[in-house]
């Protein structure tokens, strides 16, 4: 078997982030691009970022990947939660960011993890507004994977085919997490509807959100509970199938 190559300038900042995760994904050598992702230059990374699907990917990526190689490194830090989130795990273009930094500071655009996802932080980052998407995406909460039980299965996405992909990764989490009881007129749905509801707007949007994803009949408006997250140590929880992608080139 040739070496693996290590990055090089050729390899755009959305590249580096799939290509991280899937060298954690299959135990490959990952010291290499993590140097050159904290090595980036800032009009690099803001030249390649010139679309919320490019951001997306990298920050979606980024954000599992370097979850995976912070529980792997020391698993007894995930004891502290509030520490393990707001602890740095990577660098970016110089920046050392927390996982809260890439999923609420840069991802959901500033809006606070504490006010139901309704308040925009007033003492806004200029390098979050730089390098994040330009909207809120809920479908990110499908997407996203902090190495609990309750997470949602981790994949690498690409620019590409993003949308389908979180589409696929939205409906097929709601498809195991909803419960819904017409006779109650009652639908359990998971906690990041309660936590995050302002990524959604109100209750009406949930609901049609939740009818997208055909989780709901076309007329249902039942009230909405919610079910308790499951912060069991669960990492390496890889998906099969196609957003997953086949293993990295030798």
């Amino acid at each position: 078997m040739e070496p693996r190559q290590n990055p090089t300038v050729a390899d755009s900042p959305v590249a580096l982030a799939e290509k991280l995760l899937r060298r954690v994904r299959y135990e490959e050598q990952a010291t290499p691009v993590v140097d050159a992702i904290a090595g980036l230059e800032a009009s690099t990374l803001a030249a390649d970022l010139d679309s919320d699907e490019r951001r997306l990917a990298f920050w979606i990526n980024l954000y599992n990947a370097a979850t995976q190689l912070a529980v792997a490194d020391d698993p007894s830090q995930y004891e502290s939660r509030r520490q393990f989130f707001s602890t740095p795990v990577c660098t970016v273009a110089g920046r050392e960011l927390s996982l809260d930094d890439i999923e609420h500071g840069i991802l959901r655009r500033g809006y606070s993890k504490l006010a139901l996802g309704y308040l925009r932080s007033p003492f806004r980052d200029a390098f979050y507004d730089r390098y994040g998407p330009v909207r809120r995406d809920p479908r990110i909460h499908f997407a996203l994977n902090c190495a609990a039980a309750s997470c949602p299965p981790i994949v690498a996405y690409t620019p590409a085919k993003i949308d389908r992909h979180l589409d696929w990764a939205t409906e097929g989490y709601l498809e195991t997490h909803v419960e819904y009881d017409p006779s109650a007129e009652r639908a359990v749905v998971p906690r990041v509807f309660l936590w995050f509801r302002g990524d959604w707007g109100r209750k009406p949007d949930i609901l049609r959100f939740l009818r997208r994803y055909e989780q709901l009949p076309a007329a249902a408006t039942p009230r909405l509970s919610y079910k308790e997250w499951d912060w069991s140590f669960t990492p390496e929880n890889f998906a099969d199938g196609e957003p997953a992608g086949p293993p990295p080139e030798q």
